[in-house]
């Protein structure tokens, strides 16, 4: 790999110190010194094996800017995608796509959504007999586990165009690589893939893609991942949060603004093992949407496809009460206003 998109801890670090207050994105930003310290030190994340959720990955040094000296990756065996490690307490901050985190916000469960983390990665890849969401019906579509993320936004997107997920589709559960197998082999239909899986599909020239999160409507008008907490944290560590939000935001403005390099330090920090694939994410998806997406109005968009679907029985304004607490990032906004 050529030495310029090499990237280390140190000219990370100045990066984002840059980031900031200004210089190199053109930010207005008050110093976070002016803040009092964080409640806690230590701040713990999921690893996972999607690298579209990059700002968590890519934020340790932004913390330590910020005050925090114990920052942990933890992995979180069976529940690698939801949302349950929050919701327990076992990791304090995740980004996951906004679907799933209604289903615990509706059974009561403390999930917190506070901002949007950036708009689109999900794509459907299917076979030749399907050629549109709608030729779904009677086929059969293999997910990683029933309520997961990839199950739950297409389960959204097949409520959308009026089909019912519950009934008019078959679906199985594998792992991605047997699914991968399996709609190469013509024996399922349709799998939706996050990254670094649209990437590798596309590498394999396994299926063709008929739904885009990232450029087709209504989805890429939403925010895909949002940014979450446990609600006792939030609550007890007031400006820990605010300040773990403004470093996730700023690793996402990062992730847009150094492609190449935030690629190398998913790769170099053991979180992805193909440097392509890394940079094709980091280069397609718009993580710098975060100032210009409103996340109540993703919370609210998905909230009607999840009724719509069965899968929670909230209204919109009822898990927007309980799941959402938006203070923070208005804050930012104007902190870190373009």
């Amino acid at each position: 790999m050529r030495q310029e998109h090499r990237w280390n801890r140190r000219e990370f670090l100045e990066a984002a110190v840059l980031a900031g207050t200004g210089a190199l994105l053109g930010l207005q930003s008050t110093p976070a010194t002016a803040e009092p310290p964080p409640e806690t030190t230590r701040i713990r994340f999921p690893k996972t094996p999607s690298i579209c959720v990059a700002p968590q990955y890519l934020v340790t040094d932004l913390l330590k800017a910020e005050g925090f000296t114990d920052v942990q990756h933890i992995w979180t065996g069976q529940d690698l995608f939801g949302p349950k490690p929050v919701a327990s307490g076992a990791v304090d901050f995740a980004l996951n796509f906004a679907g799933p985190l209604l289903i615990p916000v509706d059974a009561g469960e403390p999930i917190v959504m506070l901002a949007g983390g950036h708009v689109g990665c999900f794509e459907l890849f299917a076979t030749d007999r399907v050629r549109a969401i709608r030729d779904l019906k009677g086929k059969t579509v293999s997910v990683i586990e029933h309520g997961g993320p990839d199950h739950v936004f297409l389960a959204s997107m097949i409520a959308y165009v009026g089909l019912d997920p519950r009934k008019d589709v078959n679906w199985i559960v594998n792992p991605f690589k047997v699914s991968t197998e399996l709609l190469a082999a013509g024996k399922i239909d349709a799998v939706l893939a996050f990254p670094p899986q649209p990437q590798e599909l596309r590498a394999k020239k396994i299926g063709h893609v008929i739904a885009s999160s990232v450029k087709d409507r209504p989805w890429s008008s939403y925010f895909c991942c949002m940014v979450y907490s446990n609600r006792q944290f939030v609550r007890k560590y007031p400006v820990a949060t605010k300040r773990v939000l403004r470093a996730m935001l700023k690793a996402a403005d990062l992730c847009s603004l150094q492609p190449e390099r935030s690629a190398r330090a998913l790769v170099d920090g053991g979180f992805t093992a193909s440097y392509d694939y890394a940079l094709q994410t980091m280069t397609d998806l718009p993580y710098n949407k975060w100032r210009d997406y409103d996340p109540e109005d993703t919370v609210r968009f998905y909230a009607l496809r999840l009724h719509e679907a069965g899968m929670i029985k909230s209204s919109p304004q009822k898990i927007i009460a309980q799941g959402t607490d938006w203070r923070f990032i208005k804050e930012l906004k104007k902190e870190l206003k373009a």
